[in-house]
């Protein structure tokens, strides 16, 4: 007589851990951590060009540049956060309406801060902060003297700075369009999240540009 065994096997069925929504989000803290060396490395220059202006000097910023208005853009930003994340709670909850609004209000928030970008531009070139030189006076009326490197660096940080609200902007339009498709909901929300990521990206980068070419 013939003993058969049986043997049961177990067939192990594998499940990725990284989901769709958590490879997304870790996408984006990819690109944003390259981002941020990008930031670093010109904020970084431009602190070096300014420690090493030495004799040649480095042109004061309250002299140039109009502090209030660009205080008024931080503050627009900051708020701009603020209605970001009221949008995703709101989704969070199952509010489609509300989030809508809260990134219309987002979005408002980016495009008015690009038309006083484009504001303080055409004001400082008018006066002559140009790529290659120095306004002849500043705003006390007193003749500027400093180094011609300041307009160069000026321009190139917060154009990079800019282009990253733009796209934003952009950014926050498709996904506010997708809100108005029916695309959300309370359970299936993390494109929401992923672009509030972004953008509290470019309202933080905003401060530290702030400080460092304006205030400092």
């Amino acid at each position: 007589m013939e003993q058969v065994t049986t043997f049961d096997h177990t067939e192990d069925v594998y499940e990725p851990s990284l989901t769709p929504d958590s490879l997304g989000k870790l996408g984006m803290w990819i690109f944003l951590i390259g981002d941020t060396m990008s930031f670093g490395a010109l904020l970084a220059a431009y602190a070096a060009l300014r420690a090493g202006a030495g004799v040649i000097g480095w042109v004061p910023p309250d002299e140039i540049l109009g502090i209030n208005l660009t205080a008024f853009m931080t503050f627009l930003l900051i708020c701009s956060s603020v209605t970001m994340v009221k949008a995703l709670e709101s989704i969070q909850k199952g509010d489609v309406g509300k989030m809508c609004d809260f990134l219309g209000l987002t979005i408002l928030g980016g495009i008015i801060f690009l038309g006083l970008q484009a504001y303080e531009w055409t004001h400082l070139i008018k006066h002559g902060l140009t790529l290659t030189g120095l306004p002849e006076h500043g705003l006390s009326g007193d003749i500027i003297k400093g180094s011609n490197l300041f307009g160069p660096t000026f321009y190139a940080i917060t154009g990079f700075h800019g282009l990253h609200v733009t796209g934003g902007v952009i950014y926050l339009i498709v996904i506010l369009r997708n809100g108005w498709n029916g695309r959300y909901t309370a359970e299936v929300n993390h494109e929401v999240e992923i672009v509030g990521l972004y953008w509290h990206f470019v309202d933080l980068i905003w401060i530290m540009v702030f400080t460092f070419i304006y205030l400092l």
